[in-house]
C-alpha cells in the first residue's frame, strides 16, 4: 500500500455503523419520490441472483428500504419496459459485472470502460467461440431487435447449465465487450440488444481512461458504504486493492480512523457533514443486500456472522437454505429462513438474538407476508425453543 495520510477524524464504532446504515438507506426517512430508481442510484449496484424464495434479490433490495413497493413497479423502474405500439424506451439501467452480476445505473456506463477493455484483452475463456458466431449474433440483433439467447438460436447444447451453445458464448462475449447490453430480464432470461440502441448516445463511449473510471467507482463505493476500509471499498465493485490505492487520494473520500477496526478507513465527506439521525428500518434482508454482502464487513460492523447456505448440503446447514438476516434498531437481531405455501408465509427456521428481538422479527415477518400477498404466517422452528411461543403469540396478536 502507499503511504497513508493522517486520519482527518476519529469515529466510534457506533458512529461508523450509523453512517453505514444511512448511506445504505436504512436510517432516516426514505426518499419515496425517487423510488426504486433512487435506491439504485444511491447504492450504485443491485446484485442479481437466480434464487427466488419470497422474491428475487433485486426485488428484495428496494423492498427492504422502501417497504411494499409493487414488484412490477420494481422491474419497470429498472428497465422502463416500453408500452406496446410506442418506440422502445431506453432503460434506466444496464446489467454488467460489478460486485457480481448487477443492475447498474445507465449513467455509469462510461465508468465501466476499464472493465470492458480488460475483457477484450483477456487471453483465454472457459468457452470456445465458434467461427462466425459473434458476427452472426450482432447481425441478428441489429436486424430483429432485442432477443433472448433462446431466440437468437439456443442458449445450451445440452440440458447442463454450463454447456453453452455457440450463440450463447457469442452473445455473452459481446455483452462483456460492451457491444451488446442486457436491457431486461424476461422469465429470468437475459434480453440482449445492441449497446448503440440501448445506451443514450452521450454515454456510449469508452473515452475515459482506467484511472478516471477507477476514481469514479471508488468514490461511488465510498458514498454507498458511508465509511469503509480499503478492502470494503475494493469489494463493492470487485476492484483490486492496488487499483483502489492508485486513486483513493484523489477520489474525494476522507481518511478516518474507526474505533476497533484496526485498519485505515475512508468516509464520504457528505456523510460526515451531518450526524446520522432518524428512524431505523425493520426488515428482512436479502443475503445479497449490499449492506451485508461482504461477510468480513458485516462481522466488523454488526458483530454478525452471515453465510448463505443455499449451496451447502442440507445436513450441514445451520440457519437454513435462504436465511434472511433481520434488521431492527440498526442491529441484526436474528435470521429467518422463509418459504411460501399458498397464502402462508412459512418461517421454516428462526434464530433470535434473545427475547427483545421477538417483536422486531414478528414485524418483519408480517410486513414481508403482506408484500408477497400472504395472509398468514406459520413458524415451524425456533432455535431457542423458549422463544417460539412468544413469537407465535406476537404474530397471532398482530394477525387478529
Amino acid at each position: 500500500m502507499t503511504t497513508l495520510p493522517r486520519p482527518a477524524l476519529d469515529l466510534t464504532a457506533d458512529d461508523a455503523r450509523r453512517i453505514a446504515l444511512r448511506a445504505q438507506g436504512f436510517l432516516g426517512v426514505p426518499d419515496r419520490r425517487a423510488g426504486v430508481r433512487g435506491v439504485l442510484r444511491r447504492l450504485g449496484a443491485v446484485q442479481l441472483d437466480t434464487i427466488s424464495v419470497l422474491a428475487r434479490s433485486h426485488e428484495l433490495i428496494p423492498y427492504a428500504r422502501l417497504g411494499a413497493v409493487g414488484r412490477k413497479e420494481v422491474e419497470s423502474a429498472y428497465w422502463q419496459a416500453p408500452s406496446a405500439g410506442t418506440p422502445a424506451a431506453r432503460p434506466h439501467a444496464f446489467e454488467y459485472w460489478s460486485h457480481a452480476a448487477c443492475i447498474l445505473p445507465v449513467e455509469e456506463w462510461p465508468h465501466f470502460a476499464f472493465r470492458r477493455r480488460a475483457y477484450r484483452t483477456r487471453p483465454h475463456w472457459n468457452h470456445q467461440l465458434p467461427d462466425g458466431a459473434y458476427d452472426q449474433v450482432v447481425k441478428q440483433l441489429r436486424a430483429e431487435g432485442p432477443l433472448t439467447a433462446t431466440q437468437l438460436g439456443g442458449a445450451k447444447k445440452t440440458s447442463e447449465w454450463w454447456d453453452w451453445s455457440g450463440t450463447k458464448v457469442a452473445v455473452e462475449r459481446a455483452l462483456m465487450y460492451g457491444e451488446v447490453v442486457c436491457v431486461e430480464r424476461r422469465g429470468w432470461k437475459r434480453v440482449y440488444d445492441l449497446a448503440e440502441r440501448a445506451v443514450p448516445a452521450p454515454l456510449l463511449h469508452d473515452e475515459l481512461d482506467d484511472t478516471e473510471c477507477l476514481r469514479r467507482l471508488v468514490r461511488l463505493a465510498g458514498e454507498a458504504l458511508g465509511v469503509g476500509t480499503r478492502a470494503d471499498i475494493a469489494d463493492y465493485h470487485r476492484l483490486k486493492g492496488e487499483q483502489v490505492d492508485a486513486v483513493i487520494a484523489d477520489s474525494g473520500l476522507v481518511p478516518v480512523e474507526v474505533e476497533g477496526w484496526g485498519r485505515p478507513a475512508w468516509a464520504d465527506p457528505a456523510a460526515l457533514a451531518a450526524p446520522p439521525r432518524g428512524r431505523h428500518r425493520t426488515t428482512l434482508l436479502s443475503p445479497f443486500d449490499s449492506l451485508i454482502w461482504d461477510r468480513a464487513r458485516t462481522e466488523r460492523i454488526f458483530g454478525f456472522t452471515h453465510r448463505l447456505e443455499a449451496y451447502v448440503p442440507k445436513p450441514k446447514r445451520v440457519y437454513g437454505y435462504f436465511a434472511m438476516p433481520v434488521l431492527a434498531g440498526g442491529a441484526l437481531v436474528g435470521r429467518v429462513d422463509p418459504a411460501r405455501e399458498g397464502g402462508t408465509l412459512v418461517a421454516r427456521q428462526v434464530t433470535l438474538d434473545g427475547p427483545k428481538a421477538v417483536p422486531a422479527v414478528a414485524q418483519a415477518l408480517l410486513e414481508a407476508a403482506a408484500w408477497v400477498n400472504c395472509t398468514d404466517v406459520r413458524v415451524e422452528r425456533v432455535d431457542a425453543p423458549g422463544l417460539r411461543e412468544p413469537l407465535t403469540r406476537e404474530l397471532a396478536r398482530a394477525l387478529g
